[in-house]
C-alpha cells in the first residue's frame, strides 16, 4: 500500500509526504502530518509536524504573538492514529474513505507551540471495538510534553 515504505516486517521507517497523501484524505490547509518516522504495525507511530508562520490561522491566532491552537494539536494526534488504522486496515484515500473524530478525553496543554517549533506526535493504538477506534497521543517539542490526549474516531467508508 505503502509504496516504498512497504515491508513485511513489523516495523516500518519514514513515510513521506506523498505516501501520506495516499493514506490521508486532508488536504491542505488541513493536512497536519509532514512525516511518519517510525511506525510498528499495529502498535504505535511518530510522525513529525513542522510549524510555519505561513500557516493561515497564525492571521488571527494571535497576529501580535502567534501560538499553535490547542484544536490542531489534538488533530495532529487524530490524523497521526488514523494513519496507524490505515496501515492496520490496508486503506488509502479516496473521495469514500473518511476517519470521523469520535471524541477526545483527558486533553491536557502544557506548552505553547509557536512558529518554528517541530512537534514530534506519538500516538499508541489501544483498542478497536467495531467501528471505533481509540489512541493515546502525546506531542513533544524539544523533548518538553506540549499535549496529551485520547482520542476516539471512526473509520468509515462512504457510499
Amino acid at each position: 500500500m505503502v509504496g516504498k515504505h512497504t515491508t513485511n516486517r513489523e516495523t516500518m521507517s519514514a513515510i513521506d509526504i506523498t505516501d501520506i497523501r495516499r493514506i490521508l484524505p486532508h488536504r491542505y490547509p488541513f493536512l497536519m502530518i509532514d512525516r511518519v518516522i517510525d511506525v510498528v504495525k499495529g502498535k504505535s507511530l511518530t510522525a513529525i509536524k513542522n510549524v510555519s508562520i505561513n500557516e493561515p490561522f497564525f492571521d488571527g491566532h494571535f497576529p501580535h504573538h502567534p501560538i499553535f491552537p490547542g484544536v490542531l494539536m489534538l488533530e495532529c494526534i487524530a490524523q497521526a492514529s488514523a494513519i496507524l488504522a490505515s496501515l492496520m486496515l490496508d486503506a488509502e484515500a479516496d473521495g469514500d474513505n473518511v476517519y470521523l473524530f469520535a471524541g477526545v478525553d483527558n486533553a491536557r496543554f502544557k506548552k505553547p507551540v509557536e512558529p518554528g517549533d517541530q512537534l514530534i506526535i506519538s500516538v499508541m493504538f489501544e483498542k478497536h471495538v467495531r467501528k471505533v477506534w481509540r489512541c493515546t497521543g502525546t506531542i513533544t517539542v524539544e523533548g518538553q510534553l506540549a499535549c496529551s490526549a485520547n482520542v476516539l474516531f471512526t473509520h468509515r467508508v462512504l457510499e
